[in-house]
């Protein structure tokens, strides 16, 4: 699929939307993915995610894929399609409450395997929606790694730092490369103007 096929689909199916956004990087910006509105329809999941996979793999032999493994919530349904097209097994990881705080006070919370085991010595392909810093993302990788497992890829529906997000030597592959504007709150045009972000999704 070329990019504006893909981002055609985000389109139709009411997954960019435009507005005042507070993202989860606590970025603002004025566009937003909301990709479960791209995710609620199957035939199109699968579609984008078979895209995401064969770019993925015609860039070079991965080696031995023994599952995929997504951050909760947004990764999900995107590790399960990316799963089908590999034809693996797909496990997520989930949050939990953490030790710390974060900015405004509130409780943190850090990723883990609630449901699932992984076996030392299996190799993975991380999964997500969207990424502006990688957070989760990286999370995912530090449980993988700690588990004894290894991270073969990172599989992206869209690259919102238009590339400059880097996970050590992972190679990363993306449907969509975009670099929407953003501002800290401080900084936000939009807040300056007397708007107040909404947190789509969340």
């Amino acid at each position: 699929m070329t990019q504006e096929e893909v981002l055609t689909a985000f389109k139709e199916t009411g997954a960019l939307l435009e507005g005042h956004f507070e993202l989860r990087s606590k970025l603002h910006s004025n566009r937003y993915f909301q990709c479960a509105n791209v995710l609620r329809y199957p035939r199109v999941a699968e579609r984008l995610c078979a895209a995401l996979v064969k770019k993925m793999t015609a860039a070079g032999d991965l080696g031995r894929i023994d599952g995929v493994i997504s951050p909760a919530v947004g990764g999900i349904l995107v590790g399960h399609e990316v799963a089908r097209a590999l034809d693996v097994k797909c496990v997520f990881a989930e949050k939990v409450p953490g030790t710390g705080v974060d900015a405004s006070g509130k409780s943190n919370t850090v990723l883990a395997m609630r449901r699932f085991t992984l076996t030392p010595g299996e190799r993975y392909i991380v999964a997500e929606d969207v990424v502006t810093k990688g957070g989760r993302v990286q999370e995912t990788i530090d449980l993988v790694r700690g588990a004894g497992c290894s991270v073969v890829a990172v599989a992206l529906l869209v690259d919102r730092s238009s590339g400059t997000v880097r996970f050590d030597d992972i190679p990363m592959f993306s449907l969509m490369q975009m670099t929407p504007e953003t501002w800290t709150a401080a900084d936000c045009p939009m807040c300056k103007a007397g708007g107040r972000p909404c947190h789509p999704g969340s």
